[in-house]
């Protein structure tokens, strides 16, 4: 398409999960429900339209080994555009990517810095490794470098007692916070286990990653405090080879590790029960391929989410929590076209049509 074209979408243009309109015109890049006048290059297409797809946990730049290449990174941004992907939420990466921002055929990304943890407290060559005493400053730091985030590994397998423990004591983590607050960012919190997060949300968290560990007595208090979780479900998958590989030298922790995958389906649909937000992430660009938030959503469904929900965590709902709009009048047209309705089927979302971003087809 030439800068001057305007592409036609008919079909079923999915608003919302309860707004639907049968045509939207793309014009200058941008989303339109007016029919421009005297519009002559015009490509139309059919099916069914999604805003696109969020992949609110995901890592560009980033490998099992630590940062990686801008053309690696440009290789991660690209298979995820083609999924579907169109906005990320980077949950912790070492390498700049400032670079993606002025390319208009990569998705938007909103950084979450990179990594905090704990000294040896988490992988080789991902985070700033710190004690509790730099907390603060460091999220400080994450903070003014990120795009409104800021990510804490709350906890790691502690070397001492062979299993899950918490990273950080609860008045740094408070402390922590309330500068992040202060500095306009938001935090979030890498946590498999079950002990570090009553003082995480306590002291003013607000997402936390995996969540594996909520139990009865917590999901009331994320509950109430309004704290998300991003499940990352197609990661939790691979707990049990995790474990497996961990069973000589740290029996408790690989136990540990096959019960949080045994109950993560049931862990997840307790915390939708009890009104807890749950988005969409998949935590790529570790040792996952990147790509993969189809899937995520299908296990999301699998733990028993309703599909239009499961479908809203990574388009309608997803974009509204991350400030970003969807299919709205003047918005950039950032969308995906359907051969079927992803509320039937949530599978559809594999076989993408047509993926626009910035009002042109790409991929």
């Amino acid at each position: 398409m030439s800068d001057h074209a305007v592409l036609h979408v008919k079909g079923r243009v999915l608003v919302g999960p309860d707004e639907v309109r049968d045509e939207l015109w793309v014009v200058g890049g941008r989303i339109s429900y007016e029919r421009p006048a005297g519009a002559r290059d015009v490509r139309t297409v059919a099916g069914w339209v999604l805003p696109g797809l969020v992949d609110a946990h995901c890592h560009v730049g980033l490998d099992q080994h630590g940062p990686v290449p801008d053309d690696v990174s440009e290789k991660q941004a690209l298979t995820d555009r083609d999924a579907g992907t169109l906005l990320v939420r980077d949950a912790g990466s070492p390498s700049d990517t400032r670079w993606i921002d002025d390319r208009s055929d990569l998705p938007k990304i909103i950084r979450a810095g990179r990594h905090i943890a704990r000294t040896r407290r988490y992988i080789r060559n991902y985070a700033h490794e710190i004690e509790p005493e730099d907390l603060v400053a460091y999220v400080a730091r994450e903070a003014r470098r990120g795009d409104g985030w800021v990510k804490l590994v709350g906890d790691w397998i502690d070397r001492g007692t062979g299993d899950l423990s918490a990273c950080w004591p609860r008045d740094a983590v408070e402390a922590a916070i309330t500068e992040a607050h202060r500095l306009g960012a938001r935090v979030t919190a890498h946590c498999f286990a079950e002990d570090s997060l009553r003082d995480l949300v306590e002291a003013g968290i607000d997402c936390v990653e995996h969540a594996t560990g909520l139990t009865e007595d917590t999901i009331p208090l994320f509950a109430s405090r309004g704290v998300a979780i991003v499940p990352t479900l197609v990661n939790i998958a691979t707990f049990p080879r995790l474990a497996d590989g961990g069973d000589a030298k740290f029996p408790r922790w690989s136990a540990h590790m096959r019960r949080l995958h045994e109950r993560r389906y049931d862990t997840v649909r307790a915390a939708y029960d009890a009104g807890i937000p749950v988005y969409v992430g998949t935590d790529a660009g570790g040792t996952l391929p990147h790509g993969l938030v189809a899937g995520e959503v299908a296990e999301l469904v699998t733990a028993g989410i309703p599909r239009v929900e499961a479908l809203s965590a990574t388009t309608w709902g997803a974009r509204r929590w991350l400030g970003r709009p969807g299919l709205d009048e003047g918005a950039p047209a950032d969308l995906v076209v359907y051969e079927g309705d992803p509320r039937a089927d949530v599978r559809v979302l594999g076989a993408p049509r047509l993926v626009v971003l910035n009002g042109r087809p790409v991929g």
